[in-house]
Order: C-alpha cells, then sequence, then structure tokens
C-alpha cells in the first residue's frame, strides 16, 4: 500500500485542504472511498479513545490482525489496510480548521460541505482513480455525508452513512425543541478542540513523526478567531430558522445509492437521522440497516464489513454480486436475551398493526381499552414523573416500527418539557436495558417543549408526528394542550409475563442500570422558573392520552 501524508486538495474558494491517501501499490485507476471529519486524520484510534479501543478488541480481537496491522485505524473511518487490497483508494480529509487543514473550523457549515464537494471532485480526476467516489464513515463522517450528497457532486456515486444524524436541528441540538447541551459542552472542548489546526497545546501526537497532529502552533488568539463557537451558535438559534436550514440537507436531492446504518440504541444522535434519511431520501437504490451494541463497534465487526464492500463492489466496480437483489431492510430484533436478524422491504413495516395503548391516571396503567373516567396526574416537573404499564403480555408480543404518545397535559407554569420513556420489565420487577450507541438504554426515548408542539402538517404521519419547531406558542398555566410526542422508532420483543411502561417527566430518564451521555439540563435553556414547575397528565374519554405502537404479527401466523 502506498501512503501519502497531506496531499494538497485545492478548493473552490482558494483555500487548501490536507488529506492523507492510501492506494494499491500496483498501477492503475481505482474507485476511491472518502472521508472528512475534524477528528484528526493523523489520531491513532487507541490514542485519542482508548476506553472504546479497549473495548473494541475485547468484541473484535483479530482488530489487529487477520489482514490489518491497525497502524492506520481512525477513530469513526475504515481502515484502508483491510480496504486498500480490494482495489480501492482510501482517502481520509482534514476538515477546514482542523488537523494539519487550516483555515476556519466551523461544524456542519455549508463551506466545510462545500469543500467536502471539492474533494470528490479534486479525488475523481486524479490519475489513479476511476472518477466514482464513494463516501463512508461514523456519526460526523455520516452526517457529513448526507449534508454533501444532497449537493449532488457529479462524480459521487455511492454513500455509506453510519449512524449519523441528518437534521442538524431535530438529530444534533434540539431534541424536541428541547436543547441538548452534551454535545455542544462536552463534545466540542473534548473532541473537537484538540484537534483544532494550530493547537499546540494538544495531547495528541502523530506516531509516525512524534509531532503534534494539529500543524503548526498557533497563538490562543489566533485560535480564538479562526473557529465557531459552537455552543453559542446553538444557543442563538433555538428555533429551527435559516442557520440551521444551511446546515441540513434537503433529503429529497439525494439521489446516488445509500446504504443507512442506524442503531436501536442511539437516542440523541444515531438512530432517528439514518431512518429518516433512508425514507426521505430521492434515491432509488437505498437500502437499511438497522443493529445493537455500541455506535463503533458494528462498522468494524467483519459481517458488516462484508455487507458494506458488496455494496460499494457493487456500485463504485460494477460487481455482479447480488447486491442489487439484497432485500431493502434488514433489522436486529431485540429481545430481553437475544438478537436476530430479519429482512424486510419497507419502512414502517406494511404488516403493522398500529394499536393504542390508553393511558389512566387513575391507576397508573395503559391498556386497549379507553378509560371511560377523567382522571389526573400531577407530578413535579424536575421530579421522577409518572409512569404507566401494561398488563404482562399472554404471549410473545413484537413492537417494531416508529412510536408516538399523545399526551394531554397542563402546567403551572407558560411551558413545560416532556421527557417520554418507554421501558421493558421483567416479571420479577427488573428493568431490562441494551447496551446503546454511547449509553446504556431503555426501549425507546422521545422528546417536546410544550410551547414547540406546532406540527407540520405536511410531514407529519399518523405514526410519526413532525413538529416545525418555527415559533413559540407558551402554555396559558392550569389549561390542558393535546401533545403529540414523537418517540424514536425502536424494536422489542416483550416475552409472555413481561410489561411495557410509559414514563413522563419534566427532565432526563435516569435509573440504576441507565447511564445517560446525552443530556437536556442547560440552565440557559431551561429556567427554572419556566420548566421547574408541575405538570399535570390528564387521561379519560376528554383527553384520550395514549401511546401508540407497532405491533408485528408474527409472520407465521402466530400472535405476537
Amino acid at each position: 500500500m502506498l501512503v501519502e501524508k497531506n496531499a494538497l486538495i485545492p478548493v473552490s474558494d482558494g483555500h487548501e485542504l490536507r488529506a492523507n491517501v492510501y492506494r494499491p501499490e500496483q498501477e492503475g485507476r481505482y474507485p476511491v472511498l472518502m472521508s472528512l471529519g475534524i477528528y484528526g486524520k493523523d489520531v491513532h484510534f487507541a490514542d485519542g479513545y482508548k476506553l472504546q479501543w479497549d473495548k473494541l478488541k475485547t468484541l473484535n480481537p483479530a482488530i489487529c490482525d487477520a489482514g490489518s496491522s491497525g497502524r492506520h485505524l481512525r477513530w469513526e473511518k475504515i481502515d484502508p489496510e483491510r480496504w486498500v487490497p480490494d482495489g480501492y483508494v482510501v482517502i481520509s480529509v482534514d476538515g477546514r480548521g482542523s488537523g494539519q487543514s487550516p483555515g476556519y473550523l466551523d461544524p456542519f457549515s455549508p463551506r466545510e460541505t462545500q469543500d467536502y464537494y471539492d474533494a470528490i471532485e479534486w479525488a475523481a480526476v486524479q490519475p489513479w482513480s476511476t472518477g466514482r467516489v464513494g463516501l463512508i464513515g461514523i456519526s460526523y463522517l455520516s452526517i457529513k455525508q448526507w449534508q454533501v450528497a444532497a449537493l449532488q457532486p457529479p462524480h459521487l456515486a455511492a454513500i455509506c452513512p453510519w449512524e449519523g444524524g441528518c437534521d442538524l436541528y431535530r438529530d444534533w441540538s434540539h431534541h424536541g425543541g428541547i436543547f441538548s447541551n452534551s454535545f455542544p459542552t462536552a463534545w466540542w472542548p473534548r473532541q473537537v478542540l484538540p484537534n483544532q489546526h494550530g493547537n499546540g497545546a494538544t495531547h495528541h501526537r502523530d506516531r509516525e513523526t512524534g509531532q503534534p497532529t494539529t500543524g503548526p502552533t498557533l497563538s490562543e488568539d489566533v485560535l480564538r478567531s479562526n473557529r465557531a463557537d459552537h455552543a453559542d451558535d446553538l444557543l442563538r438559534h433555538p428555533l429551527d430558522d435559516a442557520w440551521y436550514r444551511q446546515r441540513s440537507p434537503d433529503l429529497g436531492r439525494i439521489s446516488v445509492p445509500l446504504f443507512s446504518a442506524g442503531n436501536w440504541g442511539g437516542p440523541g444522535l444515531h438512530l432517528r437521522g439514518n431512518i429518516e434519511g433512508f425514507v426521505r431520501s430521492g434515491s432509488q437504490a437505498k437500502w437499511l440497516d438497522m443493529h445493537v451494541g455500541t455506535h463503533f463497534e458494528s462498522f468494524y465487526l467483519p459481517n458488516y464489513i462484508e455487507r458494506q464492500k458488496r455494496f460499494f463492489a457493487h456500485f463504485l466496480k460494477g460487481e455482479s454480486n447480488g447486491w442489487d437483489r439484497e432485500p431493502t431492510i434488514r433489522l436486529e430484533i431485540r429481545s430481553p436475551d437475544s438478537v436476530s436478524a430479519r429482512h424486510e422491504a419497507e419502512w414502517p413495516l406494511a404488516r403493522t398493526e398500529w394499536r393504542r395503548y390508553y393511558l389512566d391516571a387513575a391507576n397508573h396503567t395503559m391498556s386497549r381499552e379507553a378509560p371511560s373516567v377523567e382522571a389526573t396526574s400531577t407530578f413535579l416537573a424536575l421530579g421522577d414523573g409518572v409512569s404507566f404499564l401494561t398488563a404482562p403480555f399472554a404471549a410473545v408480543t413484537e413492537f417494531t416500527g416508529p412510536v408516538t404518545a399523545r399526551l394531554w397535559i397542563s402546567s403551572s407554569t407558560t411551558d413545560a418539557d416532556i421527557f417520554a420513556t418507554l421501558r421493558l420489565f421483567a416479571p420479577d420487577g427488573r428493568e431490562v436495558v441494551f447496551a446503546g450507541a454511547s449509553d446504556t438504554e431503555p426501549v425507546a426515548r422521545g422528546w417536546l417543549r410544550a410551547s414547540h408542539r406546532k406540527l407540520d402538517t405536511t410531514m407529519s404521519t399518523p405514526f410519526r408526528p413532525y413538529h416545525s419547531h418555527d415559533e413559540i406558542q407558551k402554555l396559558q398555566p392550569g389549561q390542558a394542550y393535546p401533545l403529540d410526542v414523537e418517540i424514536w422508532p425502536t424494536s422489542i420483543v416483550c416475552p409472555p409475563g413481561y410489561r411495557l411502561a410509559l414514563t413522563i417527566q419534566g427532565r432526563d430518564y435516569e435509573a440504576p442500570g441507565v447511564s445517560g451521555r446525552i443530556l437536556h439540563d442547560h440552565e440557559l435553556d431551561r429556567p427554572r422558573h419556566q420548566f421547574g414547575g408541575r405538570t399535570t397528565l390528564l387521561t379519560g374519554p376528554d383527553h384520550d392520552s395514549y401511546l401508540l405502537l407497532p405491533h408485528i404479527p408474527a409472520q407465521s401466523g402466530k400472535s405476537r
């Protein structure tokens, strides 16, 4: 394998990016696989993310043998040693203002996306390129794929966005209109700023040169002037305004073949966008893969790499390997103690039976029968909230697909945040949780700020509400309002004797065995005088509060 470090890529405003290019020793023309990110193309996976690296080695002990030394492994990127021998050129680009690429660091910006477009077109005309470029990568590298594919670079041939949002407002910064402060306040200083170009204080070193991975040292004043203030940018835009629209792709403009992979345990970033991107993209050739586990492990496990390779071999090399006959959707179906894979043809599943489970505040249950008597349940918004449980399931029962909750609420203040958590309990009362993309997770999570309850009727469906987030509609204290809460999609098989619960709170869900990295507790977004009051949930004939679940009947004909 030939390795060219810091290859110069000119872009349309006269700037230049730096990239590492890995290509076969044998002369010829090869298709290109590219990624563009801001985590440092020269930072080894183990150096930047030791905890995750150690876990990955436990899950896949062959990560550094059986064909790869692991020398070029980078966080959330493919391993060149596993792809170049198959006849690909692998290119890893430092986004503007990061790593070895000088310039103004502004994540997700239109300029950064245009740079990506220019890098794709540059790679397509190099003497070692066939002119067919594919994109692959996780999380940030996935988000950038959705963005640039909507610009329709002429030589872009296929994309593989792995666990990454496609809507900067709904997937990244404001879940249900509630500011998610974990990424701007933790991700920004921990993962991004250490990789800013010119950061001489970085702890990252290139293993080959021993030098900082961020290029020549710049003064702190210059560093500050060379970057956006991402957290403040997000806080300054509480609504889905033009700033976000410039940073969220028009999915209908995406026309290239795509292989979208999401994580059932990825609420907050690594789930919704992969499904929305699959459903709403304009691509005629598209596939969806929903899996389990942490957001980095599947990407590097052999069976998933084999699927990635078949997809790209078909669309970048033209190989007749049967991928065009591959079922459109592959789902890993979760149960408390096992996971099974199943192929499907559409999303949501055509055989879905949409079941309403009505909430009853009188006894904190939810059932198929609507309550005949009005009742209310009031809780402290910042307290433990209130939970509603089904009866134990009599038979194996599967729910796979979008989830939504219609909740009638009133507040003692002019606003309220709703955190809706779908949970599973064993017959002995133990809560069942799952390994997630970043955390240990319950079955599903959803969010909605009551003042953001306005729906976009052209985008909403009966099973997936879509909120416009274009105006704030304050509450009249004590008055009841219906809220349609989007709970992110899920898959769960409930064995006999197990029960589901819907927990409604005014804060992030926390419980023994459940960790949380994506939080919503920024004091500027959630002042206590507005969001620390008392919330009342109303149920009954005049206030039809319910949970809408996607019941999947057993294909054998037996009830599930």
